[in-house]
């Protein structure tokens, strides 16, 4: 019988994290200091554990190897989307991520990381950083030597419910006072480029990764735009944020009842709200700050309350 998988989220702390976790979303974090929510991950630096169901107890991991039917047999060595929750309570390090091959040959066959921000809560004057403004890589580099941040790194004005489609090659960081959620490729990979001289929990300035960074980076920086497709169905206004060649990203807004259905297998998190899951013939609590994975191939389900959920597949 076809059945949800709801996850047990994975806390990971961070020099720049809080406690907005805990505070919007009722987790169990681990300090005031924690920075992620790993909420469906198969990376082996924090993999979700199942909560319900005859796979209980059982690691995302181990489902990707062993019960590939629940992900419709998808041909990747690894599962390849990883969600997360990002509670950025100070700046996050200027950073860049690599693309498929570069992380391949580099970081020991890891994939490379695009992303995407779903712009959860932020300050009223909170932003980002997402690009630069030099035009060759010799400008870029001179900025960087001579650590002329201002004039190299483009900032950008944020509010709640904005979304950033983020490839890999992008420079970018989120700013103090910004909880994101977002959808990725299933990577750890990050290089700083620059990180305000912040010293570490051992005394030492934090490692940075300059010449990684200028290697990746793409010169002069591109605005990949996604432009929102709007729908409504009965009980539900979709928006389809980006359709990209790693996911395809949705806010579902339900407002009664809901029906869907799907070939490739769903990543979701509810935002907001509460209300019930049906999917052959069992119907589940959902409530704000779960997450869980509806099975390739399920068929029809329905979505019955008032919530907001983010969505994704491959």
């Amino acid at each position: 019988m076809k059945q949800p998988l709801f996850l047990e989220p994975v806390f990971q702390e961070r020099i720049w994290g809080g406690t907005a976790l805990k505070e919007k979303f009722g987790y169990d974090i681990p300090s005031d200091l924690t920075g992620e929510c790993w909420a469906i991950s198969a990376h082996p630096n924090g993999p979700s554990i199942v909560k319900n169901g005859e796979f209980t107890g059982r690691t995302l991991i181990d489902l990707w190897e062993e019960q590939p039917e629940l992900f419709g047999n998808y041909d990747t060595e690894v599962f390849p989307l990883l969600t997360k929750i990002l509670d950025a309570n100070t700046d996050l390090s200027v950073q860049v991520h690599p693309n498929d091959e570069y992380a391949d040959l580099h970081e020991n066959g890891e994939l490379g990381k695009t992303e995407c921000w779903y712009i959860v809560d932020c300050d009223e004057d909170a932003e980002i950083i997402f690009g630069h403004n030099a035009n060759t890589k010799e400008a870029f580099i001179e900025r960087v030597e001579k650590g002329e941040w201002d004039q190299l790194l483009r900032k950008v004005k944020i509010k709640p419910g904005d979304f950033f489609y983020v490839p890999s090659g992008t420079i970018h960081a989120l700013g103090e006072g910004t909880v994101v959620l977002e959808t990725q490729q299933s990577s750890d990979t990050t290089y700083r480029l620059y990180d305000y001289d912040r010293v570490g929990q051992d005394g030492k300035l934090r490692e940075l990764h300059i010449d990684k960074s200028i290697a990746v980076s793409t010169i002069p920086h591109r605005d990949a735009v996604a432009t929102p497709e709007q729908s409504t169905i009965p009980g539900a206004d979709i928006t389809k944020f980006v359709e990209a060649e790693y996911f395809t990203v949705y806010k579902w807004d339900i407002d009664g009842k809901a029906q869907f259905e799907f070939t490739p297998f769903l990543l979701a998190s509810v935002l907001d709200g509460e209300g019930t899951l049906t999917l052959a013939g069992q119907t589940y609590p959902i409530t704000k700050g779960e997450h869980f994975i509806i099975p390739a191939n399920s068929g029809e389900f329905e979505i019955d309350g008032k919530a907001m959920l983010i969505v994704s597949h491959v």
